[in-house]
């Protein structure tokens, strides 16, 4: 595959809001003989402006309000429901050891609640990696199309920065 055909593949792949990969030129001696002593005092004590370049960049990088109202939609749901009942694991085993003659294990309620507080953090992370990172696709119901390629896009990130480190 020749390499422009390759990037354009990696570009189409990327995300909107993923920021770029750009390795920085090295610096010349040139370079630092242009920049004087004086000028570069003076540009550092100068307030920044917002130059509408910079403001693309950094809106770039941010996840869109459409995406992230998806992920939080995804994410109370898949963590809520299993929290909810984890909390009443406790007030149902309550009512059964004062309401009934059934003599209720302590470890079993605690195992019981332990292991849906568990699918409640478990939930957190699928609820985020389920939602379709696009803004136009809303993504399927359960979200197992949009896991499998956002979790590829993760492991992908963390193989790439461990490279690079």
């Amino acid at each position: 595959m020749s390499p422009q055909k390759d990037r354009e593949a990696s570009q189409s792949d990327r995300l909107p809001f993923e920021p770029n990969r750009r390795k920085k030129p090295a610096k010349t001696a040139s370079d630092a003989s242009k920049n004087s002593a004086p000028e570069a005092v003076a540009t550092r004590n100068q307030p920044k402006s917002r130059s509408a370049a910079g403001s693309d960049r950094s809106s770039s990088r941010t996840i869109p309000e459409v995406v992230s109202k998806r992920m939080v939609r995804r994410m109370a749901t898949l963590s809520g429901v299993p929290f909810g009942l984890a909390i009443s694991t406790f007030f149902a085993s309550y009512w059964i050891v004062t309401q009934t003659e059934f003599p209720l294990p302590h470890v079993a309620v605690v195992l019981v609640s332990m292991g849906f507080f568990g699918l409640s953090v478990l939930g957190l992370s699928y609820g985020v990696l389920s939602a379709s990172w696009d803004e136009q696709a809303p993504g399927s119901l359960l979200g197992w199309q949009e896991f499998t390629t956002n979790f590829g896009r993760m492991t992908a990130a963390w193989r790439s920065s461990k490279q690079n480190e």
